[in-house]
């Protein structure tokens, strides 16, 4: 994708906007912007000329077709918008991305799927798509129903697959990015480690508590509804935990895992009000740099990993 790093930053709902995007491609990675944080295609046309206002940079656009992530019908306009406006790649996750395949390769574009299993990598492939992102279970957000890690999955979509993989998940810094290259990765994706960098749009608040949080600070919920989604452990996903216990329904649980409870929440600070997804990797998470300092960081430290590296093999 002619992009200098091979550093995805991940579609976050209403985090991934053209600020934290921008900023991102500019660096040198790969911006995404996020469909589901508009109400309207004509608000995501928008935002995409602001993001081209902010950089000359390649970026992309997510398209979750995830049962909390309130599209429903409008999913086919965020297509045509996307095809209109001439968009590099779109991320897409949630369920098969087959209906819009041959639209998005008519206009060129690339498609990258995000799976939580090897199976659907493969899947993705037959259908089309240009990329698959492989979530391993210590990821923020949802990784399936298989509680495998990326130790596991980066290698064994590789060896499957000849598309790119890319990886996502308990990744932060250069010692992440090299291992998941070494395991058979093109590229990366980072969600959490973007929540906590200057740009990014949510409240000081939450950036605080995850450079106080350790790794066993989030929690795993809506099992119950085959949609598992790793979260910060707070008030509202344990409520969500005791309501699955007894049998909730899906409508029943989104009074608490909506994305509109989760964007009140994000924009006031208030820690315990809604579900917010969020890896592992916040035990690794130690300071909130602009996205710059933290890429040209990563990219510095590489050198460093590959010396240790190589220790092990001189003579």
């Amino acid at each position: 994708m002619n992009i200098r790093y091979p550093i995805l930053q991940g579609g976050m709902q209403w985090l991934s906007r053209a600020e934290l995007a921008a900023a991102v491609s500019e660096a040198g990675g790969f911006g995404i912007i996020t469909a589901g944080s508009f109400s309207s295609p004509k608000e995501l046309r928008e935002e995409i000329g602001k993001m081209r206002g902010m950089t000359d940079k390649p970026f992309g656009v997510n398209i979750s077709m995830l049962p909390t992530v309130p599209l429903g019908e409008r999913i086919q306009d965020y297509f045509d918008v996307v095809c209109q406006e001439n968009i590099l790649a779109v991320e897409t996750a949630g369920r098969s991305p087959e209906p819009y395949v041959e639209q998005l390769k008519k206009a060129g574009i690339k498609l990258i799927h995000k799976v939580p299993a090897v199976r659907y990598a493969k899947k993705a492939e037959s259908l089309g798509a240009d990329a698959v992102a492989i979530v391993g279970f210590e990821c923020g957000g949802h990784f399936g129903m298989d509680d495998a890690t990326n130790f596991i999955k980066i290698p064994k979509t590789a060896e499957t697959v000849k598309i790119p993989v890319i990886a996502g998940g308990g990744i932060g810094d250069a010692r992440g990015f090299m291992a998941a290259l070494a395991l058979g990765a093109e590229g990366i994706v980072m969600g959490t480690r973007f929540l906590a960098t200057q740009e990014c749009p949510i409240h000081p608040r939450f950036k605080e508590w995850i450079l106080q949080a350790q790794e066993a600070d989030t929690m795993i919920i809506q099992r119950s509804i085959r949609n598992t989604n790793r979260v910060m452990e707070n008030k509202a996903a344990a409520a969500v935990l005791e309501m699955e216990t007894r049998g909730a329904t899906l409508e029943e649980l989104m009074t608490i895992i909506s994305g509109q409870v989760g964007k009140k929440a994000e924009e006031t600070g208030d820690l315990d009000s809604a579900t917010i997804a969020c890896g592992q990797v916040i035990g690794l998470i130690r300071d909130i740099p602009t996205v710059k300092e933290l890429i040209e960081r990563m990219m510095r430290e590489v050198e460093s990993v590959l010396g240790r590296l190589n220790g092990f093999f001189r003579g």
